[in-house]
């Protein structure tokens, strides 16, 4: 019987996708649950995986569109296993090595590992054990009961337990040099995530009345916190504290004072949101991606930085979901960390406003009539003049200037 691989219908604004790299060759034989095809949507990259194990025959080839449901493979489960590898032999994560053995000793640590492997997994953390093939049992838990968080699972992978992945990648070449004074010429295809990015991008200059403002930020308060608490910080949540959790909760206390900026339009209406689902922008090897932390007014500080980290590793890896990038009320994006000093962003269509942060740099500036040096940030908004006049948009980035140059605000909620 020969079973049918498909596209899957992996989001209700997806139509179609691009095969981007077949993970087995036709004539394979391959087991349950074995990843067979990697596709790229317009939003994320999707592996499409065996179910059942058998022989592969690949219809559809490398580069090729195909639509939802569009036959790309079929599986003869008739075929017999080749010696060595039987159907049972799925791609599951082997065991790991038994330690040697040792007198029990009774600490915390091993308190918390074993309440890790005993405690239910959340539906993220299991995720991220199932993605880096990384044992439950082998990471230490720091949450309520001993519960794994996303951030033990962070830290457990920087701290150098990351296994080898289940499929040896792809063999990758230089691409041919051009000979010095020739004028060669090449030509590739926009992938399908780069094509969706310029069409959103001239959708929203043509569609939005896009005007930028800007601001600059005194960082010495927020750069003394972090100095002062990065240690303890990453030793308790496995995790950095960088600058975009500060912007992301300042960012939530200017949307509640500012709804407008916190809504779209919808034909001749204006959709206002009761709750702040923050995008942040993203650069990977294959574009930048808009990620969505929902209900981020809800989240500490360290959730949002183990949300953001969480986000920029699966971004880099291809492994972000559609879901994970539909939605969002707001984004912030950062491009001080690429070196630019000021930029005008582009909202992200139908979000009506964008915060753009920048480059820190030491700048003269006069503070109660002296000058003096001090780490400055130009932060922009770009935002919809149709729903957001000129006065919310400046108000708007006066409130985010308070809350990073005084961050106690964030606490209070003032």
């Amino acid at each position: 019987m020969a079973i049918d691989v498909k596209m899957p219908n992996v989001g209700e604004s997806v139509q179609e996708g691009v095969i981007h790299k077949w993970r087995v060759k036709a004539g394979d034989y391959v087991n349950r649950d074995d990843v067979l095809v990697e596709l790229e949507t317009d939003k994320a990259t999707v592996e499409v995986v065996a179910e059942s194990s058998g022989v592969i025959d690949i219809i559809k080839k490398q580069g090729e569109t195909v639509a939802i449901g569009e036959l790309m493979a079929r599986i003869d489960n008739t075929a017999a296993a080749p010696a060595g590898k039987s159907s049972s032999q799925a791609s599951a994560v082997p065991p790991p090595p038994a330690p040697a053995a040792a007198a029990p000793v009774s600490t915390p640590a091993a308190a918390h590992s074993k309440a890790g492997a005993d405690v239910p997994l959340s539906p993220a953390v299991r995720r991220m054990t199932e993605e880096h093939q990384i044992n439950p049992a082998a990471v230490q838990g720091t949450g309520k009961d001993g519960r794994l968080t996303k951030g033990d699972v962070i830290a457990h992978m920087d701290g150098g337990g990351k296994p080898a992945p289940a499929v040896a990648p792809a063999p990758t070449f230089a691409k041919p040099q051009a000979v010095p004074g020739s004028r060669t010429e090449r030509r590739e295809p926009m992938t399908m995530l780069r094509r969706k990015i310029a069409e959103r991008l001239v959708h929203a200059q043509e569609t939005a009345a896009i005007l930028t403002t800007f601001n600059e930020i005194d960082m010495s308060n927020v750069m003394r916190i972090r100095n002062d608490y990065k240690d303890k910080f990453k030793e308790k949540y496995g995790v950095g504290l960088g600058f975009m959790s500060f912007f992301i909760r300042a960012a939530v206390e200017a949307l509640k004072a500012y709804p407008a900026v916190n809504g779209w339009i919808e034909g001749n209406d204006i959709v206002y949101h009761d709750y702040y689902d923050i995008g942040v922008a993203v650069s990977s090897n294959r574009g930048l991606v808009v990620p969505v932390i929902k209900d981020a007014d809800r989240l500490s500080m360290a959730e949002l930085e183990i949300s953001v980290a969480d986000y920029g590793r699966r971004a880099r890896d291809g492994k972000l979901s559609v879901d994970e990038m539909t939605g969002g009320t707001f984004t912030v994006s950062n491009g001080g960390v690429f070196g630019s000093l000021m930029a005008t962003p582009i909202l992200n269509p139908p979000q009506s406003g964008i915060l753009g942060m920048h480059k820190i740099e030491e700048r003269p500036v006069v503070v109660n009539g002296q000058i003096v040096i001090r780490p400055m940030m130009y932060v922009a908004l770009s935002y919809d003049h149709r729903i957001i006049d000129g006065k919310e948009s400046v108000g708007f980035l006066v409130k985010i200037k308070e809350c990073i140059e005084d961050p106690t605000r964030i606490l209070v909620g003032v």
